[in-house]
């Protein structure tokens, strides 16, 4: 089977979706997805998005960024994200993204850990759930682009060292050869790989994998973000996210004999150890969140979510502390790119979690993520745009067949070299 696009994009989270909207209308536009459109970690995400607030909050905000990041951060990316931020929540704003307001009708902002004041646009709990939605209904209307759901990619096509688009497998066993001028990889993180993730499991980095087969350039893969408070649970499967904003709120980490043990408002990587290292002390599988010094209206105004969830697995947050634990959370490394999300190969661009552009250096800051996966999913919509009608069109000659099963050994081989770069950087 054979499908010709303009642009093909791997992945809908907000990244491939606002990627998809900053397209041109007039260009045939494909969207793939492994698993359903819904299916991906942005709308998982709970806390909020950030923004720069005015001119006096770029010193601390770029501070704070780099700070987390541990100083390795890109100073020129996290420029460009700081600076890009209030054209994006104005985009958001502009596709029906209802972000929590303020008695006044302006933008209400909280805080989360690490950030030395509030500057993050939420919308209850569940901040993921609410853009990326909106931005699939608003994909939806457009009639150049289409969606198809279930289909993997196992390969891309490459030409004359350049991507003329990618190789991909229904659930059936059906092969398809998608032709496009260019490719945008937006396929998500790599909690697939581990046994306790916040993660969608079938987001296992085929991206990374691919790229290591075709010599992409890659960068940074052995930063792994831990996040410091997921519920526990003895049970297998992905973890319940108790959001950073939690925190930010004033709830406290407590140990077992009920003591606080650590400044919760830390980076993550920070936090994470504090509370491992309390684990081995207490000998137990969890530490313990309190959110007794959150007033409960505000409990259940800002986190109506996580209280529900609570309460389905038998705690009442208002009135009790919950068991919380460490858990794989974010990818910082990826597929190299540079300000523009252009990859080291000719016509392929990645975005979102599977790329690398040095925004977040070895550990991100709270509410980053979404704003960086779609400050630069709008830079690479342009770039395409302006490289368009220099581009060749290359249409390949190939066996389609001989690319099933191709990716095979996929988890096993990025999961090798995560875990060999992580042990060079210890």
């Amino acid at each position: 089977m054979k499908i010709t696009a303009d642009i093909v994009i791997v992945g809908t989270g907000v990244s491939g979706l606002y990627c998809a909207l900053n397209l041109s209308a007039d260009k045939d536009i494909l969207l793939i997805t492994k698993a359903a459109a819904d299916e991906n970690d942005s709308f998982l995400a709970q806390g909020g998005i950030c923004m720069l607030r005015d001119e006096a909050d770029y010193e601390p905000y770029f501070e704070d960024t780099m700070r987390a990041g541990h100083y390795e951060n890109k100073k020129e990316s996290v420029d460009i994200m700081l600076r890009s931020s209030q054209e994006v929540i104005g985009d958001l704003l502009d596709y029906g993204v209802d972000f929590a307001r303020n008695e006044d009708g302006t933008l209400k902002f909280t805080k989360e850990g690490a950030h030395s004041s509030p500057r993050i646009c939420y919308h209850e709990d569940i901040t993921g759930k609410e853009i990326t939605s909106k931005l699939l209904a608003r994909v939806r209307e457009r009639s150049n682009i289409k969606i198809i759901e279930q289909l993997r990619m196992v390969d891309i096509i490459e030409k004359n060292g350049r991507c003329v688009g990618i190789a991909a497998q229904y659930n059936d066993g059906t092969m398809v050869e998608i032709d496009a001028k260019f490719t945008v990889l937006a396929t998500g993180g790599i909690g697939g790989l581990y046994h306790n993730s916040t993660n969608y499991p079938h987001l296992t980095a085929d991206s990374i994998a691919i790229a290591m087969k075709h010599g992409i350039e890659l960068e940074n893969i052995g930063y792994v973000q831990i996040h410091p408070t997921t519920l526990y649970s003895s049970r297998k499967g992905r973890r319940f996210l108790i959001s950073e904003s939690v925190r930010g709120e004033g709830a406290h980490l407590l140990n077992a004999d009920m003591q606080r043990f650590t400044d919760e408002l830390q980076p993550r990587d920070v936090v994470s150890k504090a509370i491992w290292r309390q684990m081995e002390k207490d000998n137990k599988p969890y530490v313990w969140l309190s959110m007794a010094p959150i007033p409960k209206e505000t409990i259940l105004d800002h986190f109506p979510n996580i209280y529900k969830r609570c309460l389905e697995e038998g705690y009442d947050v208002t009135k009790e502390c919950i068991p919380v634990v460490p858990a794989q959370h974010y990818f910082m490394g990826g597929i190299k790119v540079d300000k523009y999300s252009k990859t080291t190969m000719d016509n392929l661009y990645a975005v979102g979690e599977t790329a690398c552009n040095g925004v977040h250096g070895k550990n991100r800051l709270a509410s980053n993520s979404l704003l960086e996966s779609l400050v630069f999913a709008k830079r690479a919509a342009l770039r395409i745009a302006e490289e368009y009608d220099d581009c060749e069109t290359l249409i390949p000659e190939i066996d389609i067949m001989s690319y099933c099963g191709c990716d095979k050994d996929y988890v096993k081989t990025v999961r090798d070299a995560i875990e060999r770069k992580q042990k060079e950087n210890e």
